[in-house]
């Protein structure tokens, strides 16, 4: 990958005068004087999902001219390079493969001269023959039972990507209970334990290193608890299951190697879901759900890798994305899924995006003065209607948003999805071309019945609109379309990481934050007052240890 600054760059100059040009445009008017504005800044991809950024303040010189800028920061060579196996995380010196998880091209992939598909077939099968076993109930617990319960003990990636997809893919589970334990909070593991039965639940333990502070934390709570229970620890080869990049660790800690699921150090935590990472997913959906989840991943991938830049989906939303955040300086995005099930989809993708993309630093070392990665924020509709979307219509911020939704439900309540589907169609509408003085239908309060004309409307009754939003309507929500829509984000923020010439693959400041716990932990057991930090933190700690003093 170049070290660009896009700055420098002729588009981003261009986009900068344009912007000042059309920046007062109005949405309302753009679709006035286009009447094929629909047809022509949409998309259909594999015929059954509609992707609609028409109702975006940009016109054809304004995608020309990000496409320009795409052009200009090597995108396409840099996209190359990710699928190919160049070294994308210099400062970790790890390579991007996730892509390789859904290679179903049979096509080698090399990582250090080395055919990485062997391997990763090879970990599939083991999913495969693993989740076998258990969903038809020939995997039984320490005394005999079989497994009811799974509980998937992980954290960022190793919570996130299972979480969403099980949720999300929830008509298509099996009668496994899946249960997630993430925040090392006490309160997380106390409610799972409460709710299963250790005779009959599975354990997963998923850290990369199988060193993560709040994943070990709450897995050594676990084999406390499954101990108290048959006290000896043969249990462990019944229950147990690790899943990472080490296994050395992970059978220190006494899980059995024949129960260890490995993963490589060129998958990144937040693109993980595809590995064994998944392994929750295969068992809560099945092996042939599982891999139709990566055949929808890989039908996206083929599609970055070879389709021309004005009609790649991931990398014009990208585009559109760095439009508004670049230029019209509006620092968040709404992800506004219409769908109960995809409730995980917003904080996953904040940690896709955020996590990825939240740099200071460029490639060459240098510290930038432009924005890199919107906040991503979100909640589904339409409980997100009745919380904040007065603020999308009526607010001084200008908040792009992405509204998904499925045209089939995953239930038998087609009245209910009816109203659903409408409140996603108006909404859009609405923040898109608002409601002036002259759109108020008139009634007796606004109608002078003497004078026969229209009185004036209070303006807190007025909605401005022009705020932009990209609608993506899939034909259903089933694992294939769900890989589809994954990837389809993965790859736009990989597209806005090359063109903020950034890393988008190493996350150093959560490094930290992990470091000085470390330290602290070992301050709040010292018996005295501390002063080794500074004042804030030492007053905050003293605090605790006051009142914990009380408590022994």
């Amino acid at each position: 990958m170049k070290n660009i600054n896009p700055n420098d760059t002729k588009s981003w100059k261009v986009l900068k005068n344009h912007f000042s040009e059309i920046k007062n445009i109005h949405i309302k008017e753009l679709f006035c004087n286009d009447s094929n504005r629909f047809k022509k800044l949409s998309v259909i991809f594999n015929n059954n999902i509609l992707i609609d950024y028409s109702k975006n303040r940009i016109t054809d010189f304004t995608i020309n001219t990000l496409l320009m800028l795409a052009d200009e920061m090597n995108l396409k060579n840099s996209i190359e390079s990710m699928f190919f196996g160049s070294l994308m995380n210099k400062t970790e010196n790890r390579f991007v493969l996730h892509t390789a998880l859904r290679n179903f091209s049979n096509t080698p992939i090399f990582c250090n001269s080395k055919n990485i598909m062997l391997d990763v077939l090879s970990v599939l099968d083991k999913i495969k023959h693993f989740s076998s076993l258990v969903i038809n109930k020939k995997w039984t617990g320490y005394t005999g039972k079989y497994i009811t319960d799974i509980v998937n003990i992980g954290i960022g990636g190793s919570d996130l990507g299972p979480k969403m997809v099980i949720n999300a893919l929830h008509s298509y589970r099996n009668h496994l209970k899946i249960h997630f334990v993430s925040n090392v909070d006490g309160s997380n593991i106390l409610r799972v334990l409460e709710k299963i039965n250790p005779e009959s639940t599975l354990f997963l333990v998923v850290s990369k290193t199988f060193t993560t502070q709040e994943t070990l934390i709450n897995a050594n709570t676990a084999k406390k608890w499954m101990f108290s229970m048959f006290n000896n620890s043969k249990f462990l080869d019944q229950h147990f299951i690790a899943v990472t990049t080490d296994s050395n660790e992970a059978t220190k800690f006494g899980i059995n190697i024949k129960n260890v699921f490995l993963f490589w150090d060129w998958v990144g935590g937040r693109f993980s879901l595809w590995s064994s990472v998944g392994l929750s997913i295969a068992l809560s959906i099945g092996f042939d759900n599982f891999k139709n989840l990566l055949e929808g991943a890989y039908c996206m991938d083929k599609h970055y890798l070879s389709t021309e830049f004005n009609k790649n989906i991931p990398v014009l939303l990208a585009l559109i994305s760095i439009w508004y955040n670049n230029f019209f300086q509006s620092e968040t995005e709404a992800v506004l899924a219409y769908d109960y099930n995809m409730k995980y989809l917003s904080p996953f993708l904040q940690q896709m995006t955020m996590e990825s993309n939240g740099k200071s630093v460029s490639r060459d070392l240098k510290f930038i003065n432009w924005q890199t990665s919107p906040i991503i924020w979100g909640e589904p509709g339409t409980n997100g209607q009745h919380a904040f979307y007065q603020l999308l219509h009526q607010g001084t911020k200008l908040i792009p948003c992405d509204f998904i939704a499925a045209i089939t439900p995953q239930h038998v309540l087609k009245n209910h999805h009816e109203h659903l589907l409408s409140h996603f169609f108006s909404q859009t509408r609405a923040l898109a071309f608002g409601k002036s003085h002259d759109d108020f239908s008139i009634s007796l309060k606004d109608f002078d019945v003497c004078n026969q004309k229209v009185l004036s409307v209070e303006p807190y009754k007025i909605c401005r609109g022009n705020q932009p939003s990209n609608s993506i309507l899939l034909h259903k929500l089933d694992p294939y379309n769900l890989g589809v829509l994954i990837a389809l984000y993965e790859h736009k923020v990989f597209t806005q990481g090359v063109i903020f010439n950034i890393f988008s693959f190493d996350q150093w400041g959560v490094e930290l934050g992990k470091s000085l716990a470390k330290d602290i932990f070992i301050s709040m057991k010292d018996f005295d007052e501390i002063n080794k930090y500074d004042s804030s933190t030492c007053g905050l700690i003293n605090f605790y240890k006051y009142f914990d003093k009380l408590n022994i």
